[in-house]
């Protein structure tokens, strides 16, 4: 299945240690679909949770896998990307965020000449 959306939000990077060793998962929210837009939380395990790049409002295309599972008779569903493409059309504002430099002040100017 394929997801082409907006990042909304990245979530913290979890890490820990399971049977098989060290682990890392990555949570992004992603918005989708035009009228009627939606969000979808996606998880990138692995070597895909370090997918440089990835910033609030980079638009995306991500290959996923949607796969439920049962808990204590309830239903828990992952969507898991096995493949991330970061495409530059459709980003809101690349700059966004970034504080402005400090104005430059202008170069030795006489303070008897006035500009008028």
């Amino acid at each position: 299945m394929e997801i082409t959306g907006t990042i909304k939000q990245i979530l913290p990077l979890k890490t820990g240690e399971g049977k098989s060793g060290t682990w890392k998962r990555q949570d992004i929210i992603v918005e989708y679909g035009d009228k009627y837009p939606k969000l979808v939380c996606i998880t990138l395990w692995g070597d895909q949770a370090d997918t440089p790049g990835l910033t609030v409002s980079q638009q995306i295309t991500a290959q996923v896998d949607v796969q439920s599972r049962e808990y204590q008779e309830r239903w828990y569903t992952d969507v898991k990307a096995w493949k991330i493409e970061l495409t530059a059309e459709g980003t809101e504002d690349p700059f966004a965020g970034e504080p402005l430099p400090p104005p430059v002040p202008p170069e030795d100017t006489d303070e008897d000449e006035l500009p008028f």
